[in-house]
């Protein structure tokens, strides 16, 4: 079945060259180049989105926390023509999967798209109802529910919080690169490794630590990576 992306990008030259391209690879591609036009289809079942971050009318980063909302596993990549940390973390605190921040090449847009269409298929497949629910003193993470609860309070994650959490709550202890951690959970490897993945760590620790500063359950190991400690 051919794959439905959903692409909202301002920019009618940047957008023709993301469409043609992406049609080259058999994807249906729906364009908006407004914001708020784009907020009324949201509803449309899509199997990933394309968002500009600055729109006319509805800005991208609404749009990508509404559709998360609407469809909460769909790949989300994010365009930025700004370089500035508080767009990226804005757009991963949104529920964005991934970014790119412009000029970009069209090879990369393609090999982003790919991965996580690819990623998002398998993990689809592979879905099981009896995967293990782990529990940590007070802290369970049901991937069933792709919850992750912290005594009594359910805590608000995005998706790529909960996988990478669940990821490194299964092999505790266990060290783990940036890049093997972005490979794992967001399916492919690129510039902004780093970004991502520390990005979606301080936001975990943010709501899962009592002093995120000095944190318990998720460990920074320098010059490494990252460990899941209990």
């Amino acid at each position: 079945m051919t794959k439905k992306i959903l692409l909202v990008e301002d920019n009618q030259d940047i957008a023709n060259i993301i469409s043609i391209n992406l049609s080259m690879m058999d994807y249906q591609v729906v364009v908006f180049h407004d914001g708020s036009e784009a907020y009324k289809q949201l509803n449309q079942p899509y199997d990933l989105a394309i968002l500009d971050i600055t729109l006319p009318g509805t800005d991208g980063l609404k749009l990508c926390k509404r559709l998360r909302q609407l469809q909460p596993d769909i790949p989300i990549v994010m365009l930025t023509a700004k370089t500035s940390e508080l767009d990226v973390v804005k757009g991963l605190e949104n529920g964005a999967d991934d970014y790119l921040t412009k000029p970009f090449s069209v090879l990369e847009l393609q090999a982003r798209v790919k991965a996580h269409l690819r990623r998002n298929a398998n993990k689809q497949q592979t879905q099981d109802p009896s995967k293990d629910i782990l529990q940590f003193g007070d802290l369970t993470i049901d991937p069933n529910l792709y919850q992750i609860q912290l005594a009594d309070n359910i805590l608000d994650s995005t998706a790529k919080e909960f996988e990478l959490l669940y990821f490194l709550a299964q092999q505790p202890q266990r060290v783990f690169s940036r890049e093997q951690l972005l490979e794992k959970i967001w399916g492919c490897r690129h510039e902004g490794s780093a970004h991502t993945v520390n990005s979606t760590v301080n936001r975990l620790r943010s709501k899962l630590e009592i002093e995120p500063a000095n944190p318990f359950w998720l460990k920074t190991v320098w010059g490494v990576g990252y460990k899941f400690s209990h």
